[in-house]
């Protein structure tokens, strides 16, 4: 309960708050006046100790009663402007060493499309949800593969790199509050279809598809066993360059991803026990991660015989150092281009030179896709849609022939329960006779 002293012609106010005594000077008022104010400052205390009112931050006990509870805190200085080429230099500059190429690449062009409808000189500071939406809805305009419109997962995408650098931006004291995604609606997205046999996909696009819908359908392609083992004896008469046939029967026999299978270095080999460490980047965040992989008779018998023609350095998969007709190991490089080269000979000769030759190195992603590309380009097999039928195909060939879920989990890298579901599709005959030993 606060009191009230006299001395000379002014009055003072003493209470308690939080067990310590405080004072301060009503100054020369009448009784009554200092009788109300020593009344307004035991109702002001019971409101902060029934938690009906709080102290503002930064004003203190003796201010809050003086002005009756009347503190107006001062303005917090506006933020700095800060635009999104800025966030996203920013970011970029401190995480180029810590991800994947892949991933920054995929950064690069999520920004480009946020510069490019919210302009780069837009100040996230100032970003608000109508201007989130506005981009959601943008987005959904464009086109994506076959002509379709962009898909929403893609657009959420997107966003979610935006909203990584803002959560970033805020550590780092760039930015201040929440990211203002809460209540952004996205266009409905379609389920993608479960995968499928060669025989399945053609069935349905004999009854009449889109083009779009046609290729929707070879992405969910897999192979039983006996496609796989055509499909590797193809590969091995058709490769455009040595490492194309190892490589994907490597792919096929472990379900190892492309990454991964680029990684991989010989010393990662034990054809002994039969058996290879896979490097992963993907199952634990900020960590590199090993699993151990079997490898089938056959496998190790087409690795021995590769490695007796592997042309150097560390990586598994390696290139020569020269390849004829190739962007970046052709012999000589600085050809002009269609549309600038000079008109004589000697002039577009003048800017050739020869390729300084750096020895045999790894297999980039580009040369993996083009070369598997161009291997199957022409035949039945050409619908395939890169690397990761093999890992689609290997995972059901496991699961069909029964293998315990637990180990086709540790073959394959996989840790949550939707990437279980998404993987496990048994063959459609294996899922009818199933289905007829119990109904008959």
């Amino acid at each position: 309960m606060a009191s009230l002293q006299q001395k000379g012609n002014g009055w003072y106010c003493q209470f308690l708050y939080q067990k310590k005594r405080y004072t301060f000077t009503l100054g020369p008022v009448s009784s009554t006046e200092a009788e109300t104010k020593a009344a307004q400052v035991d109702y002001l205390l019971l409101r902060l100790k029934q938690h009906l009112a709080v102290l503002p931050p930064g004003v203190g006990i003796v201010e809050y009663v003086q002005f009756d509870g009347r503190i107006v805190p001062p303005e917090s200085p506006a933020a700095e402007a800060l635009p999104l080429s800025m966030l996203r230099e920013k970011y970029l500059a401190t995480h180029e060493a810590t991800l994947e190429p892949s991933t920054l690449a995929c950064i690069r062009i999520h920004f480009k499309h946020l510069e490019k409808i919210l302009g780069a000189a837009c100040s996230v500071t100032d970003l608000q949800l109508a201007d989130l939406q506005g981009y959601v809805d943008q987005r959904g305009k464009a086109k994506g593969r076959g002509g379709r419109r962009l898909s929403a997962t893609t657009i959420h995408k997107e966003i979610v790199t935006l909203r990584t650098a803002w959560n970033w931006a805020v550590k780092m004291n760039y930015l201040t509050g929440r990211f203002p995604n809460n209540g952004l609606r996205y266009p409905k997205t379609h389920e993608k279809p479960p995968f499928q046999t060669r025989e399945e996909i053609e069935r349905q696009i004999a009854g009449g598809l889109s083009p779009a819908e046609q290729a929707e359908l070879w992405h969910a392609l897999y192979l039983p066993v006996a496609e796989i083992a055509e499909l590797l004896q193809f590969v091995k008469t058709a490769a455009t360059q040595p490492f194309v046939y190892p490589m994907c029967c490597f792919a096929a026999h472990t379900g190892t991803r492309r990454s991964e299978l680029l990684r991989l270095r010989i010393t990662d080999l034990d054809l002994a026990t039969k058996r290879a460490t896979i490097h992963e980047k993907k199952r634990v965040r900020g960590k590199v991660t090993t699993r151990s992989v079997p490898l089938s008779p056959f496998l190790v018998g087409v690795l021995q015989a590769w490695l007796q023609i592997h042309p150097g350095g560390p990586y598994l998969f390696s290139h020569e150092a020269t390849v004829v007709r190739s962007k970046k190991r052709s012999p000589t490089t600085g050809h002009q281009g269609q549309r600038t080269r000079a008109k004589t000979t000697n002039e577009r000769l003048s800017t050739v030179r020869r390729r300084a030759s750096s020895g045999p190195t790894a297999v980039t992603p580009s040369e993996a896709h083009d070369h598997l590309k161009r291997t199957l380009a022409d035949s039945r097999w050409q619908s395939l849609r890169g690397w990761h039928v093999l890992r689609h195909s290997c995972c059901s060939a496991l699961a069909a022939q029964g293998v315990d879920q637990r180990i086709i989990d540790e073959i394959m890298g996989h840790q949550t329960e939707e990437m279980r579901r998404r993987y496990r599709h048994l063959l459609p005959s294996l899922k009818q006779e199933a289905v007829s030993r119990v109904f008959g």
